[in-house]
């Protein structure tokens, strides 16, 4: 599943596009930034609250597919321009992580 697809059957809005076709295989939930750091798969929809400058630091290292940020948590402006450089994908819902979550799990699945 691509991150264009799993935009548009979870209904989810774009706030930073790169890279759309790029591949997804996993998802990983998680606001502690250096837990994350060392245990998102590479490739995975990352989903969480934090949207700061560290978590574009974090999801470049981990090399994740994509930022969800759940619960209409907020992309600040440092972290927007950092991640149009570095080509960080960025999404956002209104859904919590786990609701998501389970969304995401059932698509990759099937």
């Amino acid at each position: 599943m691509t991150v264009n697809e799993l935009k548009n059957q979870l209904n989810l809005t774009i706030l930073v596009e790169d890279d759309l076709d790029r591949e997804v295989k996993d998802c990983y939930i998680g606001d502690l930034l250096s837990w994350v750091m060392g245990r998102a798969p590479g490739d995975s929809a990352w989903l969480t609250v934090m949207g700061n400058i560290n978590s574009i630091a974090v999801a470049t290292l981990a090399d994740v597919s994509c930022i969800i940020l759940v619960e209409n948590a907020a992309l600040d402006d440092n972290a927007r321009q950092k991640a149009e450089m570095h080509g960080v994908n960025i999404l956002t819902t209104e859904e919590n992580a786990y609701q998501l979550a389970v969304k995401i799990s059932k698509l990759l699945e099937g």
